[in-house]
């Protein structure tokens, strides 16, 4: 299948823009991109080179359709169609990949979920979403237990029916994939991206890669397969280039567990979160053999790209992206050097801009946009109509991200909305003080980024007590306990600060900017 013209992996850079043209059929079908079209003309091809102790090492493209062929047949048997949303609460390994692929396949939605989410977290996306039927292991069951009204499929535990099943006919904008963004504001929202999803998040991969499907290559990556940027970054475009991916499960990154794992899988392309960066720069963590490393979340900046070129021997190449509309920026050192601090440059077929307050692009710094047309962009926010009109000014997607342009490179300025980026994780502080609120010592709360110069940030929350609650050491731990219990581990608030009184607006608003700029200062200390 033919989803884009010219080939980057011919074409020198500049004619990219030139000549570079989106060829989507209006009939698509991600699951016929990842598996059935590779399945059908190398069924023995590796697929999946799998770590994760779950099966079989080599999974080829015959082995993941023949599995993805069988769950979906037990997700039409359980009532499942077209338009249905289906959860997908599974780590790295290849029943993760087929139960996406499977729900493509029926023409239905499917839902990454995390497995460090607790139960409110998980209770109010699938409640959110309205799914009915969660694709999952062992451990994922009892995450589940107490969701009302959905049932848990483990595909090992259960006998998946035998047979082919004809992958569905599903347009390039048929909805195919609902994504959960961090909850910035209030609950957290769905982007919903279709079909042609898959086919936006292409170029970027091939060039952030130094044009991912050279010989050898195989594509490994220690960021969630159900993040955005392990499902979309790594896992489906490696097997619809023709990659092997690797799969394997870390309880916790460090440089040995890496290094086996980029060892016994032949990983010659990571992509690694920036904190995983720094934790292999802490150990002065040198690595052979690699032909690219990826990045993306924040700039890395001078000092790290050079630890990089010395301890990988190659350029590490930063992109950019988010939920709604990802993959749109990056670096290639194939092509051209990369300039610390900025994003790369906008990749070929998606349409950059900076806005001034007028909403006119600028030279100056501004608003990072993106234009109607990127193959990667949403198609809306689930069941928030408003928000998605928010989202939007004109024909121009805003990012909530600030930056000025540097000739052809963009670079971040900061974030306009108060989003806490912790160990390569985007996390909304609304959910964490909605959590916290339902604590009965906690009259009222603020959550911010504090720096961290491991995680970049972590979790701070400034608490104001109920009359007659004393502050302590136990009641700190008490309630940092009290949000891994019920969010995701990784958002719990590292930190908890005891106050008097928070700072707010006239209108009963927390003014994050202060609380931000208090804890700066407690780092400066």
């Amino acid at each position: 299948m033919t989803v884009m013209r010219p080939s980057l992996r011919q074409a020198p850079y500049g004619p990219l823009y030139d000549d570079f043209s989106w060829d989507i059929p209006p009939q698509l079908n991600m699951a016929v991109q990842a598996c059935d079209d590779w399945a059908a003309r190398a069924p023995d091809r590796v697929a999946i080179v799998d770590l994760s102790g779950e099966g079989p090492r080599d999974i080829t493209y015959a082995d993941l359709r023949e599995m993805a062929d069988r769950l979906a047949l037990a997700l039409v048997a359980r009532g499942v169609g077209r338009g249905d949303r289906v959860g997908v609460l599974r780590s790295q390994g290849a029943w993760c990949a087929a139960a996406h692929i499977a729900i493509w396949k029926i023409g239905a939605i499917s839902i990454p979920l995390f497995k460090l989410f607790k139960h409110d977290a998980l209770s109010s996306r699938v409640g959110d979403a309205g799914a009915r039927v969660i694709v999952t292991d062992a451990e994922g069951v009892g995450l589940l237990a107490g969701l009302a009204q959905v049932e848990a499929l483990v595909p090992e535990d259960c006998a998946l029916p035998d047979g082919r099943f004809d992958t569905l006919e599903t347009g390039a904008e048929d909805p195919a994939v609902l994504i959960y963004t961090s909850g910035t504001t209030g609950a957290p929202k769905g982007a919903l991206h279709a079909h042609r999803v898959l086919t936006g998040h292409l170029p970027g991969v091939e060039i952030s890669h130094d044009f991912l499907g050279q010989a050898d290559d195989c594509l490994w990556t220690p960021a969630d397969w159900a993040w955005i940027g392990g499902l979309f970054d790594v896992l489906m475009p490696g097997l619809t280039i023709g990659v092997p991916v690797v799969a394997a499960r870390m309880a916790k990154f460090g440089p040995e567990e890496c290094m086996k794992i980029i060892r016994e899988g032949n990983v010659r392309n990571i992509f690694f979160p920036p904190t995983a960066l720094r934790l292999l720069k802490a150990e002065d963590c040198h690595i052979d053999g690699l032909r690219s490393i990826a990045s993306g979340g924040e700039p890395l900046g001078a000092e790290m790209l050079d630890w990089g070129r010395r301890a990988f021997g190659l350029t590490i190449n930063e992109f950019y992206g988010q939920t709604e509309c990802n993959m749109v920026a990056s670096s290639c050192g194939a092509l051209f050097s990369p300039e610390p601090g900025c994003l790369g440059k906008a990749v070929p077929g998606h349409d950059l801009a900076v806005l001034d307050e007028t909403g006119a692009p600028t030279q100056g710094e501004g608003d990072v946009a993106i234009r109607r047309g990127s193959a990667s962009m949403m198609l809306e926010y689930w069941n928030k109509p408003e928000q998605t009109a928010e989202k939007f000014l004109g024909d121009w997607l805003l990012t909530g991200d600030r930056g000025i342009w540097e000739g052809e490179y963009l670079r971040f300025v900061g974030r306009e909305d108060d989003v806490i980026t912790s160990a390569g994780y985007r996390i909304g502080p609304a959910e964490i003080e909605d959590c916290l609120l339902t604590h009965g010592a906690v009259a009222t709360v603020g959550v911010v980024g504090k720096p961290d110069p491991v995680r970049t940030e972590i979790v701070k929350a400034y608490v104001v007590l109920k009359h007659g609650v004393s502050a302590s050491n136990d009641l700190a731990a008490e309630l940092q306990a009290y949000v891994k219990e019920r969010l995701a581990t990784y958002s719990y608030p590292r930190e908890i600060g005891f106050i008097d009184a928070l700072p707010m607006t006239v209108t009963g608003k927390v003014i994050r900017k202060d609380l931000k700029a208090r804890a700066a200062s407690e780092e400066a200390q």
